[in-house]
């Protein structure tokens, strides 16, 4: 890596914690293409790379909840095992699926998680109490989750985080601190794979995460001074964001000229 790109990668790395800490999501939407940018990698490499960066950008952000006694253990582990059964669904869909269909998936998904977070008035202090319905709705949390990340490549962040407010009631930082928790197996499990097929940059990902360190807990720290309603309609334009991401890349995928 060149030395003189070291700095954007950082200011990458910050970015992204940022993100992590204020919404409880990867970053995925920073990293990828400022990785592309700064240090020409295809797109392939670059979310290889996002997602080595995803797993010190979680872990941080997760402790910085932790330290807060807003993360749940076992809530974690039960999104963990339906996001794990969900993301072979999601592969299996995607082989049979046609490829100009998925970024409307995604978009009809986030349409309705807008939607339905404006019309629910999000709570600041919901404890989780786990029974047997709660942990059902958990693992269906988990298995949507998994499936639109097989499928659109999705970070589960931006479908944990409105799932656990809007199926079981978790107060907004509890939904973020443990959305975080959830990454960070399928990050270590991912970037394994990719370590061994040689397609990721282990140190630019390190040095994305040194950042992410950095201002996690800044972003922790605001998302408790801002109101629920605020932090949810943040959270919402940042889906939007993420929408318009995923149509320009559609949109660049269409206009590349076929061989």
């Amino acid at each position: 890596m060149r030395a003189r790109a070291t700095a954007p990668v950082l200011l990458t790395g910050a970015a992204a914690g940022f993100l992590a800490g204020l919404f409880g999501v990867g970053g995925g939407l920073v990293i990828v293409p400022a990785l592309m940018a700064a240090l020409g990698m295809d797109q392939r490499r670059a979310a290889a790379t996002s997602l080595a960066a995803i797993v010190l950008t979680a872990a941080v952000g997760s402790v910085s909840y932790g330290l807060r006694g807003q993360v749940h253990p076992l809530a974690a582990a039960v999104l963990v095992a339906g996001s794990l059964v969900g993301a072979q669904i999601g592969t299996r869909l995607l082989r049979r699926l046609p490829a100009a269909a998925l970024p409307w998936v995604f978009v009809a998904f986030v349409g309705f998680v807008v939607v339905s977070q404006q019309l629910h008035a999000p709570v600041r202090e919901a404890a989780l109490v786990l029974d047997a319905p709660r942990g059902a709705a958990l693992a269906g949390v988990g298995l949507l989750a998994g499936i639109l990340s097989g499928l659109v490549g999705v970070g589960g962040g931006a479908v944990i985080v409105p799932g656990l407010e809007l199926v079981v009631g978790v107060g907004d930082l509890m939904a973020r601190g443990t959305s975080l928790l959830v990454m960070i197996p399928t990050a270590i499990a991912g970037t394994w794979s990719n370590a061994r097929h040689g397609v990721v940059d282990l140190r630019a990902g390190l040095l994305v995460g040194a950042g992410a360190a950095v201002a996690a807990p800044a972003g922790t720290a605001i998302a408790a001074l801002v109101s629920p309603a605020t932090g949810n309609l943040l959270f919402s334009l940042f889906l939007l964001a993420v929408v318009a991401g995923t149509l320009r890349r559609e949109r660049a995928r269409r206009r590349q000229p076929r061989l």
